[in-house]
C-alpha cells in the first residue's frame, strides 16, 4: 500500500489570507506572491485560486512564470528578479510579465524588444541586497525610458525588519521611500510585505505584496499566524506505523540523544526529513496523534519519527497523525527547530502528494 503521507492544501483558507491582507490594507490593492512553488502549496492551484481575488501575482523566476502562462493564467504577472541577461528580454515580452529592475545591466537587450514591457524599479532603502540607490533613481529612471522597449510602471522596495514590530529601521526605510515617492508622483509604488500589513498605520502603498500570511504562517517574530487570524493552508499528516512499549531508561534513535524517563509508550510516524519535515525539530516539538498533542523524542530519520503517546496511550498503527496544520502550528514547530515557516513549507519534499481542496465561489 502506498505511504499515507500527504499534504492537503486547503485553498478556500488560502483566498480567506488574501482577504485578511486587503482588509488590513484597504487603501491599497495586494498582489499575490506565489513564488518558490507557491510557498510549497502547489504553484498553478494557488495560482488559480488567486487569481479570483487579485489581477496581479507575483513570481521570482522566469521559470516560475511560463508554467503559470502554460496553465492559462492571464493575470499580470511581476518578475521580482527581473531578467538576468539579455535573452530573457524576448521571453519576458512574450510571456507578458513585468520585471523589476535593480541594475544598470539589466537593460542590455532591451534596445531589440519589439513591443513595449512594463518594468518596475527595486529601490534600495536599507535592505542592501538588490535595488537602485536612492540618490541614483532619477538618473536610472532617465536610461531605462530612453529604451522604447520599456514602460516604467513603479518602484519597489523591500523592508529588512519589518518582523519586528518595534524595530526604527522600518520607520526609515517608509520614509526614504515616501522622498521617492514624491519626488515619483506619476509611478505606483509598493513596499509593504506581509508582516507590513500588521503595522499601524495600515500600510498606503498603490500596492501590498503578502506572501508568507498567504498560507497562514506567521510573518512577526515572537507570535503565530493563528494568533494573528490567520488560518493554516497546508495540512501536513501521515499516520503510526507502529507502537511499541518502552522501558526505563531505553534510549531511542540516532545519536541515543533521548532515553526514556520511565515506561512509556511510543509511536513511529512514517515521515521524516525525506519528506521535509525538519531534522533538526528536538525532542518535545509538538505533533497531534489521533486529535492529541503529543511530542517528538529522539532525533528525526530521513522516513521516520518517534512520538511519545503518553498523552494518547491507546494509539495503534493507522491511527492519523498531524505533523502541522490546525492543531499544531507549522510556526510552533518551525521556533522548535530553530527556523521559521517559510522555510518548513517551502520545503515539503517533492514525494509528498500534495491534495488541493475548494478554491471555487
Amino acid at each position: 500500500m502506498p505511504r499515507h503521507t500527504r499534504a492537503r492544501i486547503d485553498l478556500d483558507a488560502l483566498r480567506r489570507n488574501f482577504r485578511q491582507a486587503r482588509l488590513r490594507a484597504p487603501r491599497s490593492a495586494s498582489m499575490a506572491i506565489v513564488k518558490a512553488d507557491g510557498y510549497g502549496h502547489g504553484l498553478e492551484p494557488v495560482a488559480r485560486a488567486l487569481a479570483r481575488e487579485t489581477s496581479c501575482l507575483a513570481v521570482a523566476t522566469l521559470e516560475e512564470a511560463r508554467r503559470l502562462r502554460d496553465a492559462g493564467i492571464e493575470s499580470t504577472i511581476v518578475l521580482f528578479e527581473g531578467v538576468h541577461e539579455a535573452a530573457d528580454w524576448p521571453v519576458a515580452a512574450d510571456l507578458g510579465l513585468q520585471p523589476v529592475l535593480h541594475s544598470r545591466h539589466q537593460l542590455e537587450g532591451a534596445e531589440g524588444l519589439n513591443q513595449r514591457v512594463a518594468v518596475w524599479i527595486k529601490c534600495n532603502t536599507g535592505m542592501n541586497r538588490l535595488g537602485v540607490a536612492p540618490h541614483d533613481v532619477a538618473a536610472f529612471r532617465q536610461e531605462l525610458e530612453a529604451h522604447p522597449g520599456l514602460w516604467l510602471t513603479g518602484l519597489l522596495s523591500h523592508y529588512a525588519c519589518a518582523d519586528d514590530l518595534s524595530h526604527p529601521m522600518t520607520r526609515r526605510q517608509h520614509e526614504c521611500f515616501q522622498h521617492l515617492r514624491d519626488e515619483h508622483p506619476d509611478l505606483q509604488v509598493s513596499q509593504a510585505n506581509s508582516a507590513a500589513h500588521f503595522h499601524e498605520p495600515a500600510p498606503d502603498c498603490d500596492w501590498t505584496r503578502p506572501g508568507i500570511m498567504l498560507y497562514g504562517g506567521t510573518p512577526l517574530i515572537d507570535t503565530t499566524g493563528p494568533a494573528l487570524g490567520l488560518e493554516p493552508v497546508m495540512s501536513l499528516a501521515s499516520r503510526l506505523i507502529a507502537v511499541r512499549d518502552l522501558e526505563a531508561g531505553e534510549p531511542v534513535g540516532y545519536g541515543a540523544t533521548w532515553t526514556a524517563p520511565g515506561p512509556r509508550r511510543m509511536g513511529i510516524v512514517e515521515i521524516g526529513y525525506g519528506d521535509g519535515y525538519p531534522r533538526h525539530a528536538p525532542s518535545g516539538t509538538p505533533v497531534a496523534v489521533g486529535g492529541c498533542r503529543c511530542e517528538l523524542i529522539g532525533r528525526v530519520s530521513m522516513d521516520m519519527i518517534a512520538v511519545d503517546l503518553t498523552s494518547f496511550p491507546d494509539a495503534e498503527p493507522g491511527t492519523p497523525v498531524e505533523l502541522w496544520g490546525a492543531q499544531v502550528s507549522v510556526d510552533e514547530v518551525a521556533g522548535m527547530a530553530g527556523t521559521i515557516s517559510y522555510e518548513l513549507l517551502t520545503g515539503v519534499s517533492p514525494r509528498v502528494p500534495r491534495t488541493h481542496e475548494g478554491g471555487q465561489d
